[in-house]
């Protein structure tokens, strides 16, 4: 159990496993200290990167689970950067403390969003009726103009409808007038001085006028136009439906699409009128900054022990090592 808590530590800190159990008790109890740093700061960061992920990336719950392990990834290699540092950095120390405290900064605020989560909804509701008030207006207006439109489109079907069914009323029938003309021919008899008869041939065109009672065709009329007007009115009646719950619509709507953004606004306007309010907020930055900074005070506390001499040594041996061949190399060209 004891190898297998120092093997975790190594992994976790990138320590060399075969040269720390060379090592004495002290280096093994400085991986521990580290290790156990370490635990903590991606214990609060995995639980505010799930929850974010989830929360406010609208992700389920498996997402949310990759969200939590990739940033504690990211905080594994940050910390890394310290503890496998050799000498004291200065620069690095500073950078790392600006990054401790821009992280704390974060993890508070998402971590104070989830602590104030009921005083924002009642902030939310407030907000919401400002931007419902906002945008309600012109989306009322916009269906009433639609809603008119209908009834001016369905009135004009009205009067084409009654303007059919009083013609198609006053004439059920209407006569149907056929006109035939054909060419017959006409013979005409004549006699000349000498009493001789001569018959001569002329054609006469004819024309032959019959009529006939057909169904007015006004009829077929009719029902596509009445399908058009229920149609119309279906329309309407749906319309006339949206506008009586479009301010339910729009306050659904909003509430979909409220984001981090808007929960932070709330909580810093919460924050500026609430002293506990702020109390509790640095509070939990104080508590994430403190964190943040542990790996980084533990690493500049420690003096070095004989897991860093034996890097070094081992730093050392490669250099000379490198030195001799190049040595060798320049004595053979000679």
């Amino acid at each position: 159990m004891k190898n297998w808590w120092i093997k975790f530590g190594c992994f976790l800190t990138g320590y060399n496993y075969h040269i720390l159990m060379a090592s004495s008790e002290v280096a093994i109890k400085s991986l521990k200290k580290y290790t156990s740093a370490m635990l903590i700061v991606c214990l609060v960061w995995s639980f505010i990167g799930f929850v974010f992920t989830e929360r406010y990336l609208k992700a389920d719950l498996m997402a949310a689970l990759l969200g939590g392990a990739a940033l504690c990834f990211v905080i594994i290699q940050i910390e890394r950067q310290i503890i496998l540092s050799t000498g004291t950095n200065k620069l690095m120390y500073a950078f790392r403390t600006g990054i401790a405290i821009v992280m704390a900064l974060i993890g508070s605020i998402i971590v104070d969003q989830i602590i104030f989560q009921k005083d924002i909804e009642l902030g939310k509701i407030q907000t919401l009726n400002e931007k419902v008030n906002r945008i309600l207006p012109d989306r009322t207006a916009e269906l009433k103009n639609q809603i008119r439109e209908l009834d001016h489109s369905i009135e004009m079907k009205d009067e084409e409808r009654k303007k059919l069914v009083l013609d198609v009323t006053a004439h059920p029938t209407i006569k149907s007038v056929t006109t035939q003309s054909k060419n017959e021919p006409v013979v005409t008899s004549t006699k000349d001085s000498a009493q001789n008869e001569r018959q001569t041939v002329k054609i006469v065109k004819s024309t032959s006028v019959s009529s006939v009672s057909v169904a007015n065709p006004n009829i077929v009329l009719l029902n596509p136009l009445n399908e058009m007007i229920a149609s119309l009115r279906v329309v309407k009646a749906t319309k006339e439906s949206s506008l009586i719950k479009l301010r339910t619509d729009v306050e659904q709507e909003i509430r979909d699409k409220t984001g981090f953004l808007d929960e932070l606004t709330v909580m810093v306007g919460l924050i500026k009128n609430s002293g506990v309010a702020l109390f509790v907020w640095l509070l939990w930055l104080c508590f994430l900054i403190a964190i943040e900074m542990f790996v980084l005070v533990s690493k500049s506390g420690d003096t070095e022990n004989d897991y860093d001499l034996t890097v070094k040594h081992h730093m050392d041996l490669q250099k000379r090592k490198l030195q001799l061949m190049a040595a060798q190399i320049q004595g053979t060209i000679n």
